[in-house]
């Protein structure tokens, strides 16, 4: 069985390796890179052209701007199976003023926002909002495109900076609590989900700094709860799939407040980082569920997990998400991997030398597990720290918010029926 992956990045080589351990199949990946090449064979070319050629039984879309462009429905126009949305479907990430307008319209829940046309508009519609005001460009922009501004000097600042990627804007209310990813695989008709996942967009620990693609994550059953997990499922995924007949990953980045969990935002594919973790923790077998999901029927499809978590910390260029040098030469990885991780490639090349070396912004997964989440840490990060390239920068804080949770959750399980921690 042949199966093609669709991509170049670190959700591409996650999902490569994860396809690779099934039995029987043969994995090509369109454009690859030196880590795929582990385990796929990378062909250069576009998708069409590469499908062309090798024929392959299913194809997996990793990033959204092919998605968004339409190449679903070019495949599925030839009879080829593919897991992703059709061109029309994917505008919910293409747009993200037309995915807000679905929100509303499907009562899918959602912060109070207001969509403009122009940078005029703009200044005049945040007089309507306090502050921090969040503020989206429509179209994709890689992660980049979302400013949290906490005062007008810095909404102004935002403004300018975001008119560069269109006027079209979306203005929102700024929500409190923890942001969940939730994706779920869809047929159509039916949903499986994955387990959930947390990332870490800003660039700094503690949250601190511009957004960025992600700089780390982690899968963790804790996450959230059966019922949340459920009411997520009954209020955000079913009503999407049956009103847009979804195919492929919907993914749900949430914000869960004291009013229940709010959609932030909807993407059409796997997460990347998410994709790491949940690659490294799921126990099934992938590709019956991919398969299920081309052929549209996911139903009675389960996916099953190992017990501890997995955790992800992306090592950076200097200067990401910002500008950067690429050509630095990458050590270590052999040794990481030695010591039990899984080290993910992104933004990484071959030179002329045949060393390995920085290409972009993110540069490597670095992936782990443990028997619980401390330990999947410190897994993740005596990895991190086996690596060596100039300029590597990575945060220091991945998934200390779930140990936070945890110890808070444990000490509630202690407390006495006085109210006092034993």
């Amino acid at each position: 069985m042949k199966i093609l992956v669709i991509g170049s990045g670190g959700r591409e080589h996650a999902l490569c390796w994860k396809l690779a351990q099934s039995a029987g199949v043969e994995i090509f990946a369109a454009p690859g890179n030196p880590g795929m090449a582990r385990v796929a064979t990378c062909a250069a070319g576009q998708p069409f052209e590469v499908a062309e050629r090798i024929r392959p039984d299913l194809t997996v879309v990793g990033p959204e701007a092919p998605l968004v462009r339409g190449v679903v429905d070019e495949f599925r126009a030839r009879g080829w199976r593919i897991v992703g949305p059709a061109r029309d479907a994917a505008q919910l990430e293409g747009s993200k003023i037309f995915a807000k307008n679905f929100f509303r319209q499907s009562g899918i829940p959602t912060a109070e926002f207001v969509t403009v046309e122009n940078h005029e508009d703009a200044r005049k519609a945040l007089q309507r909002f306090g502050y921090p005001v969040v503020l989206k460009a429509d179209g994709l922009a890689a992660g980049k495109g979302v400013i949290v501004a906490r005062d007008r000097a810095e909404a102004e600042a935002g403004l300018a900076a975001l008119a560069g990627m269109g006027g079209r804007l979306v203005i929102e209310e700024f929500l409190t609590g923890e942001e969940v990813s939730f994706i779920a695989l869809c047929d159509g008709r039916d949903a499986v989900p994955l387990a959930p996942t947390q990332d870490h967009k800003a660039v700094f620990d503690g949250d601190c700094g511009p957004n960025t693609g992600g700089m780390g994550a982690y899968c963790d059953s804790a996450i959230l709860d059966p019922a949340q997990s459920r009411d997520i499922l009954e209020r955000v995924i079913y009503p999407t799939v049956e009103r847009t007949r979804f195919t492929g990953f919907l993914y749900a980045g949430l914000m869960m407040t004291a009013a229940g969990p709010k959609v932030l935002e909807f993407n059409v594919r796997l997460g990347d980082p998410e994709t790491q973790p949940l690659m490294h923790r799921m126990e099934s077998d992938f590709v019956p569920a991919l398969m299920a999901a081309a052929e549209g029927h996911l139903a009675g499809t389960g996916l099953a997990w190992r017990a501890g978590p997995s955790v992800c910390v992306v090592m950076a260029s200097a200067g990401y998400p910002g500008a950067y040098e690429p050509g630095k030469p990458i050590h270590g990885i052999a040794e990481a991997e030695a010591d039990g991780a899984t080290v993910f490639q992104a933004g990484t090349r071959i030179a002329a030398n045949g060393q390995l070396e920085t290409a972009g912004g993110r540069v490597l997964g670095v992936t782990a597990a443990g028997a619980d989440l401390q330990a999947a840490i410190d897994a993740a990060y005596r990895a991190v720290h086996e690596i060596r390239f100039e300029g590597a920068h990575y945060r220091t804080d991945i998934a200390a918010k779930g140990l936070r949770r945890a110890r808070k959750k444990s000490a509630v399980r202690e407390t006495t029926g006085r109210g006092k921690v034993v």
